[in-house]
Order: structure tokens, then sequence, then C-alpha cells
């Protein structure tokens, strides 16, 4: 069972324990190095005190010497080794969370993805990760330790002198009252310091998605003002949760130092009235010394798990935002797979409940095999229809089957592996041709490869480019035209051997000629699979099998070019002007 499975609505250090629980062993491997490391250090105020003794009374010391430089050296190389090991565990716990919410996010529903910002998702997957890396290990191992530690130390200075003990206490808890007072402060700062990053985030993903546009438009001062405003307030509130977490760091040292004043002159005065030895204030005040380390872990580790707790709660909405269930990926059609059935009855579909129906109880038919042309004003709901198809949403009534199958019955892994999609703006992944070519079917032969290049017009782009289908594309395909990408995206979709293949605004951008060529080619797929067109010339359009006429949201009329000429004014004011809107 996955994170997001498990761990919804959970609070923050259970999601922090499943993350860390693969890494169980190595975790407890390296908090036994750092107790044990601990344990060595408490031993040597104890040589000391005996190395005292042995001074005063005129004995030899070469053998406690020697047993505190073998404390001094196992103390380091075993916190080496220690430190080592939960840093390894540390980045092994980051890396388990990126690859859960990666695959996490690669499932979110398009609805979830139309609500959320990309940059902010992307601050999650990066920047909130990265902080459970500390979390790990200051805060979990180290409260662990740091408390274990703490506990034995302040045993062990009991056993010394207890009274002292007591005079060291009252200083800790009047420190620890006003770390209290701190704490949640740091929560709630360290939360907002991560929001802003992720606004950030937002942000610069919104100019650099558009850098172009932004230029062309002259915008670049006022998105430069926006995103320095971002990234002030990202500033101020990191300072605001830093200015916490040294408070809290100094109240600890400041409880230390005060501790350490306070048994220094009060153990003084035992030593004067020969309450104590010598010897024992020594060791007494190397306890204390010893003592700021584990206190120091602790606040560090409780300042440290608020910053991780907000990064977490940043995690776990991500988690929370609706997903499609986990499956295996489908295998493609074979060659010469059956063409595919479609039919919308009374279909009503909204993008959300606050906007208005896109689809007002949308129904047509298409029989497998042949050309189905959608046309229609801009938003009369074409576009849509594909998105439907798709299950990129799931209409609020009527029926879609496909092979006489109602989609929701149909695993989405299985339905799309039979529909090739080639979307309105024809989008092309940063990476080189092959690898786009190749998106949708990874195991294609080269044979497919350069079949597919020349229906589509590519192979003499291929031939003019530097390294062929190797060439890096650049991002979002920017080295490519517009007709380019719309030719690559077709390819792409013409390599899975769909059932049901769409093309959206497939031509748009083409000329004359790879316009002509890529109709025919069109015309010949449809021979043999199931072809849903949604186009504005009229060139396109004459061919189809069928013509469907949407506006408004409803289907208004469905034949040939010749019936619906004759038969419908909107197709006939459309043909006439040669002009069918591009968008839906």
């Amino acid at each position: 069972m996955s994170i997001a499975e498990t761990t919804s609505g959970a609070p923050s250090w259970r999601l922090l324990l499943d993350y860390v629980r693969p890494h169980r062993w190595a975790l407890l491997a390296g908090a036994l190095l750092s107790l044990v490391t601990g344990g060595t250090a408490l031993l040597l105020p104890l040589v000391a005190r005996g190395l005292i003794d042995d001074l005063s009374h005129h004995r030899a010391i070469t053998g406690k010497l020697l047993l505190m430089s073998a404390l001094v050296v196992s103390n380091t190389v075993l916190a080496g080794l220690g430190s080592y090991v939960l840093r390894r565990t540390a980045e092994s716990v980051v890396l388990g969370a990126r690859r859960a919410l990666s695959s996490y996010l690669l499932r979110l529903r398009i609805s979830a993805v139309d609500r959320t910002e990309p940059g902010d998702l992307m601050a999650r997957i990066t920047s909130d990760t990265t902080l459970l890396r500390e979390v790990t290990t200051d805060s979990l191992v180290g409260f662990g330790t740091g408390g274990l530690t703490l506990v034995a130390t302040v045993v062990m200075m009991g056993l010394v002198d207890p009274v002292l003990l007591g005079v060291t206490m009252a200083v800790i808890l009047g420190a620890g009252a006003v770390l209290g007072m701190i704490v949640p402060r740091i929560n709630r700062a360290a939360r907002q310091a991560q929001d802003a990053v992720g606004a950030m985030g937002a942000s610069l993903e919104r100019t650099l998605g558009a850098l172009r546009t932004v230029k062309a438009s002259g915008a670049e001062h006022h998105e430069e003002r926006t995103l320095h405003a971002a990234a002030e307030e990202s500033w101020r509130q990191s300072v605001r949760a830093a200015k916490w977490t040294a408070a809290a760091g100094n109240t600890a040292g400041l409880a230390m130092q005060i501790a350490f004043i306070t048994v220094l002159a009060v153990g003084g005065a035992r030593v004067a009235t020969g309450a104590i030895g010598i010897g024992t204030l020594v060791a007494f005040l190397l306890y204390v010394f010893y003592l700021m380390s584990p206190i120091q872990q602790v606040v560090g580790a409780v300042t440290q798990y608020q910053t991780g707790a907000a990064a977490l709660a940043r995690i776990q909405e991500a988690l929370r935002l609706p997903a499609e269930p986990p499956s295996p990926p489908a295998e493609l059609p074979v060659p010469g797979a059956e063409p595919a059935a479609l039919s919308f009855t009374d279909v009503r579909f909204r993008y959300a409940e606050d906007l208005p129906y896109v689809h007002h109880g949308v129904t047509f038919d298409v029989p497998a095999r042949g050309m189905t042309a959608f046309v229609g004003p801009s938003g009369a709901g074409k576009t849509t229809v594909f998105s439907l198809i798709e299950r990129f949403y799931d209409p609020e009534s009527g029926v879609i089957t496909l092979d006489g199958r109602g989609l929701a019955d149909w695993e989405l892994p299985p339905l799309r592996s039979a529909i090739g999609y080639v979307e309105q703006d024809a989008p092309v992944l940063s990476g080189s041709l092959r690898d786009n070519l190749l998106l949708g079917n990874p195991e294609a032969d080269e044979d497919a490869v350069t079949r597919v290049l020349r229906t589509t017009r590519l192979d003499g782009l291929v031939a003019r480019l530097p390294k062929g289908v190797e060439t890096l594309v650049g991002h979002r395909g920017t080295r490519l035209s517009g007709g380019e990408r719309q030719r690559v995206a077709i390819a792409r979709a013409l390599l899975r051997r769909p059932r049901l293949l769409l093309l959206d605004e497939a031509t748009s951008q083409l000329d004359a000629v790879n316009e002509a060529a890529l109709r025919d080619t069109v015309a010949d797929v449809a021979r043999t699979t199931t072809v849903l067109v949604v186009a504005h010339r009229l060139s396109t359009v004459t061919m189809a099998d069928r013509i469907v006429v949407m506006d408004g949201g409803r289907v208004r009329a469905v034949g040939t070019h010749q019936e619906l000429v004759a038969a419908d004014p909107l197709y006939a004011e459309l043909a006439a002007t040669q002009f069918l809107a591009t968008a839906g």
C-alpha cells in the first residue's frame, strides 16, 4: 500500500515514520553509534576525576592518560561513522519521499492540476522533501539519541552530587518553560516560509512558461517586480522563522551558561565547607559541559521538527489531491486490431461546480472505422468531447460508451492505450526528437519510426537536423516550428497503433502542401481505424464520412457536408466563409 493511501489525514509524525520505516534498521544502527559515542564521552569525566585524585595523591597517571586518549580516539571514529550512516539514511528518506510524491503527482486528475500551480507542486517535490533530510537526522534521531544521552548524563550527575543536580535542573526547567512558548511560533513561521517558497516557484514557472509573451508584451519590468515581491515575501517569512529558531537555540545556550556559573558558585561553596572534593566539582562541571550537547540536540530536534512538520504538511496536501488509481501499463493494440465504436448519450458536463455547463445533453454515435469531424463556433464544447473520451474528466450525467461499454467501467490504462490523441497545442517535451516520438510507444522498432516519419513528412526535417532523430528539440519544442511540432505529435499518436485517433486542430499550423499530404494520411488511417477530428478548415471537414455540428454545448446536426449545407444554417454559414472555429 502506498504512502499516499496510508497517511491521508494522518498527523505529520505518522507521515515521517512512514517515510522512515523502510530504512529503520540503518537508522537504528546510526542511532546506536551515536549513543555509543555519547557513552564514551560520559566516561571521560569519571576518568578525569580519577586522574585528578591520582595527581593529588602522587600516584602514576599513565594508565588513565592512555585510557582518556583511547576514549577520545574511539569517540571520534564512532562519531564520524554514525554521522555518515545517519546522513546516508536521511538521503535515502528524501529519495523515497521524492519517488512517492512524483509517482502520485503523475497520477493526479486533470481537474486537480487545473486548480493547482505547477510551480508550487515543483517546490513541494524539491524544497519540501529536502527538509526531510534534516528532520530525519536532527529531529527524529537527534531527539532520540540526545534525549537518552541527556537522561544518562543527568543520572551520572545525580550519582556525583544530587545537590548540584538540583541546581542544574532548576535552571533547565526554567529554560524549558520559555522554549514552550517559542516552539509554536517556529511552526507557524516555518509553514508560512514554505508556502512563500511555493508561491515564488509558481510565480517563476508562470513567467518562464510564457517568456516569449512577456518579452513581446514588454512586460519584463512588471514580471520582475512580481518575482521580486515573491522573493521578498519568502525572505521575510524565512527571516521570521530564523528569528524564532535562533531565540530557541540561544535560550538553551543561555540556560547552560547560567547553570555552569551557578554550579561553579554553589559547588565552590560546597568544596570550601568540605561537603565535596575538588575532583567531584571538576567531574560535575565536566558533566555540565557535556550536558550542553544533548540539550542542544533536543532543542534543535524540536525546532527542526517544526520546520519539517510544515514541509510534511505541504507534502500531505499534495498527497490529498484527487488522483487516478495506480495501475500497471496496458499493452498497445496489436497491428490490425478492430477499430473502436463510440457513443455519447445525453452527456452533461462542466469543469467545476462554480462554472457554467459546457455540455447540455450531448448525444451522438460514431461507428467503428471512418472519419467523424466536429465543427462549430468557439466554446461549442468540441475539445471537451475529446477530454471526456480520454477520461481526463468524468461527466456529471449521461453515458459515454466505447465498444458498447461505459467508459466508467474501463480501467484507465487499457482505455488510453486504445486511443491516440493529438492535442490542440501539440505539446512537445524537452529532450530529443526520438524521445518525443517514442513517448507513447517506447518499444517501437526502427522500421516503424522510419515509416511514421515518412508518413508525416518529417523525414526531410530529420535529414536536415545535425543529429537526426537524436537532436534535442528544446524546452517545449522551441527549436521546432509550430507545424513541425504538430507533425511530431501526429507521428507520436500513429506510433501507438490506436483503435481510436483523436485529432484536435491537428493541421492548423501546417502549410498547404504538408496539410494536403497529412489529410491524405488521415484518410488512409480512417479506412482501418476510427478517426475523430476537430477542424475549422473546410478542406478537412468535407472529406469526413460524417460531421457533427455543435453549438452552445449541444449537438444541433449530424450529416455529410452536402446534407448539412442544405439543412443546417449554421453549418452553411461556416462553410460559406470557409471558417470553422479553432477553439472548443
